[in-house]
């Protein structure tokens, strides 16, 4: 009940904003776009309580909401600042203000960004609300019902996405109205800025660089964009260098626009025509998680470049752990929602570079720039904005290689310990034939896939990888080569040292791309809020729960069988507003797991014989596989060789005391949803199964008084395969 009036608290704190919508200047029509979203999501979440629970049970049986709640709560905070920033714009006078709109006019943090963390927490405040109100029915037969009703809403009849956005997309704010404004807002605030401008003729501005400063953002707008003289910048009685940044001499910190600090990456080329078509590609490239390049200036003669972008609190993620994990004496340096949170955002950025067909090549700690998000409240402490920088303009880098500051011992590891074994490969065989340089036929995505695995393991357990180990530079290139892996410290919750083992996976065809990475990450975080690994704020009490509370979904498995529903288009960037639908999907998965030990169950007490009971454990079969894709199967041939990576993940069937035809193992990999004519034994996964929600087969009663039991059958746990101590991470589980 706090976290739901706090929610009232930021609601009204965006509307107290919102009476002065007629002063905003820059990005009015997203700033209005975000109030009505939130105010639909505060509506949708009060007409939920209403409708499911009882006010007279909030401190027994809205606990499993706190955690939703809070993150909500935590969301409208964020939009608050947004939306005064860009109010604020208006008060303030000539040089600040043109630094605000430098700032804001290509910025695309309203959808991307706020919209996009608001639609993708709502599921779970949704679910949240329904699980509570299973419980809180009256009597026995109170309680079946809601609890028929909440089932009956994740069938598979539902999975097709003209029907969801029919049925649920107001609930899940991803109405045609609001999903036509998403589309819409960014459009027409760049319309609206670039009216404001033309409206005014020279003679309106009441400085020389007002007017050419005037004219750089119409340039910027019309998309024409261009290098302007570097007397613009350099030339300004308000320009200062700051600092250099980071181990190099190219980046330096600035002041300019009425003393606003800026990143400048400052370098001397003999001819700079030849990069301006991509350094205005790198120009139009927009996304919360890009470091955003904002104006670009050159001097013909002087023969130097300098690229202006925004300036990200000179941190990258390898120091911020070492200050973390070294200051303040911790072991880890990230609770778990928080590094779930951070992998997110590195995932989504590089989803974004992939879509617009270009590959970062160098995604290591140095280039993965952080600051803080303080809008957070205090519930939210240790949440950051990430941002991904040092992709493009590889002919003219830094000579001076830039320090990773992740460890002392970074620059005699670099680079082999963030480089994927393919570009290993290609590297040693230039080294050996130098005379003509080898391009071997590798998927430069799924190399920065490694690359991102590498970065996972370190958020995760705040260690440089390979930081342990005796072998350096050539040798342990060939190791790498060879297939070693770091270690994960054995408290890392299993389920997501899997997932971080599969996205470095020797095979490059069996590491996931990042749009589903990005998929299989948001549903994590779905899975953390609703379970109690987020009531602690300390990073090691919460891995301890994780390790109670295992999904009962292999996510990258569930993901690879459900991806082909998701989009058409599997090269285009996946709009905010498909985010609901994939994770109903993923839901509905994750109740077909649970739905055919409960039909068994059903079935053999009404038929009071181990004959019927094995009868119905081929209807419940027939029942789950009976459901024709609308797509075809995933390529058999590209996952055959990652089935060994697979078995690991589930439970034996023999084992568990079931037995298993080749038949059946051969079918373990095929769509769950996809019709199946014949069938014999047990399919994979399912030796050991989940008691189904409010099910026992003992009888005991369905009215569960227990907070922890609750949580506890909100995440009920498969057993698993798994080795005691440390497994060898080169296993690829």
């Amino acid at each position: 009940m706090e976290q739901f009036r706090k929610m009232g608290e930021g609601l009204g704190s965006l509307k107290a904003l919102m009476v002065f919508r007629d002063n905003i200047e820059i990005n009015p029509r997203q700033c209005g776009l975000l109030f009505d979203i939130c105010n639909s999501a505060y509506e949708t979440i009060a007409e939920e309580l209403t409708q499911s629970l009882k006010y007279e049970e909030r401190h027994v049986k809205w606990k499993v909401m706190e955690q939703p709640f809070r993150e909500i709560c935590r969301i409208l905070k964020e939009v608050e600042g947004y939306i005064r920033l860009c109010l604020e714009a208006k008060s303030d006078e000539g040089l600040m203000l043109w630094s605000k709109a430098l700032h804001l006019h290509h910025n695309r943090d309203c959808v991307e960004f706020h919209i996009h963390n608001l639609i993708s927490a709502m599921p779970a405040a949704i679910e949240a609300i329904e699980i509570a109100g299973e419980f809180a029915g009256s009597d026995q037969e109170d309680t079946h019902r809601k609890r028929k009703l909440v089932t009956s809403k994740y069938q598979k009849e539902w999975t097709d996405p003209k029907i969801f956005q029919l049925k649920f997309a107001k609930q899940y704010l991803v109405s045609n109205d609001l999903t036509s404004k998403l589309e819409s807002a960014w459009n027409e605030d760049r319309w609206i800025l670039l009216n404001k401008l033309k409206g005014k003729n020279s003679s309106s501005w009441s400085t020389k660089q007002d007017r050419q400063l005037a004219d750089l953002i119409a340039k910027r707008l019309e998309g024409n964009w261009k290098l302007f003289p570097s007397s613009i910048l350099v030339g300004s009685r308000d320009y200062q260098v700051k600092r250099r940044l980071g181990g190099g001499s190219q980046f330096k910190e600035i002041q300019w626009l009425g003393g606003e600090s800026f990143a400048v990456r400052h370098f001397f080329i003999d001819n700079v025509d030849p990069l301006v078509p991509e350094i205005s590609r790198l120009s139009s490239l927009s996304h919360p998680n890009i470091l955003q390049l904002l104006c670009g200036f050159a001097d013909a003669d002087k023969k130097e470049c300098f690229l202006v972008t925004e300036l990200m609190s000179c941190r990258d993620i390898g120091s911020y752990i070492k200050e973390i994990c070294g200051s303040r004496n911790k072991r880890l340096p990230f609770s778990l929602p928080v590094a779930i949170d951070v992998m997110l955002q590195i995932a989504r950025g590089m989803e974004y570079l992939h879509s617009e067909r270009i590959h970062h090549g160098n995604l290591e700690p140095s280039n993965i720039l952080v600051k803080p998000r303080t809008s957070s409240p205090a519930a939210g402490e240790g949440y950051l904005l990430v941002k991904l920088t040092g992709f493009g303009l590889s002919s003219v880098r830094n000579n001076t290689r830039k320090k990773s500051s992740s460890s002392p011992k970074s620059d005699t590891l670099s680079p082999f310990i963030w480089s994927a074994p393919e570009v290993l490969d290609e590297q040693e065989q230039n080294d050996q034939k130098q005379e003509q340089q080898v391009s071997l036929t590798i998927s430069r995505e799924k190399a920065d896939v490694y690359s991102f695995a590498m970065v996972c393991f370190e958020i995760l357990t705040g260690k440089v990888p390979f930081e342990d180990s005796h072998l350096q530079g050539e040798r342990m290139s060939r190791n790498i080569r060879a297939g070693e892996r770091p270690l994960f410290p054995s408290q890392t919750p299993k389920f997501v040292a899997n997932f971080t083992k599969r996205c470095w996976h020797h095979d490059p065809n069996c590491r996931p791309d990042f749009s589903s990475i990005c998929r299989i990450l948001r549903y994590t975080k779905k899975f953390l809020l609703l379970t109690n690994t987020t009531i602690n704020n300390n990073p090691q009490q919460q891995l301890d729960a994780a390790a109670l509370s295992t999904p009962i979904l292999d996510y990258v498995e569930t993901d690879s069988k459900l991806a082909r529903r998701f989009q058409s288009n599997v090269d285009a960037l996946v709009p905010v507003s498909e985010v609901p639908f994939q994770m109903f999907a993923y839901k509905v998965a994750e109740m077909e797991k649970t739905r055919p030990s409960k039909l068994k169950e059903t079935t053999s007490e009404s038929s009071g014989s181990d004959r019927a009971s094995m009868s119905g454990d081929e209807a419940t079969f027939v029942e789950v596989e009976s459901f024709p894709s609308p797509i075809p199967s995933p390529d058999r041939n590209n996952s055959s060789s990652c089935s060994s990576s697979r078995r690991i993940l589930s439970s034996s069937p023999e084992a568990a005391g079931y037995k298993r035809s080749p038949v059946s193992s051969k079918r373990a990999s095929s769509d769950p949803w996809k019709t199946s004519p014949k069938h014999t034994g047990t399919p994979k996964g399912r030796g050991v199964r989940p008691p189904p929600l409010g099910h026992s087969g003992s009888g005991r009663n369905l009215r569960m008084n227990s907070e922890s039991q609750l949580l506890n059958m909100m995440s009920p746990r498969v057993t698993r395969k798994t080795t005691t101590g440390h497994a060898s991470d080169s296993e690829l589980t």
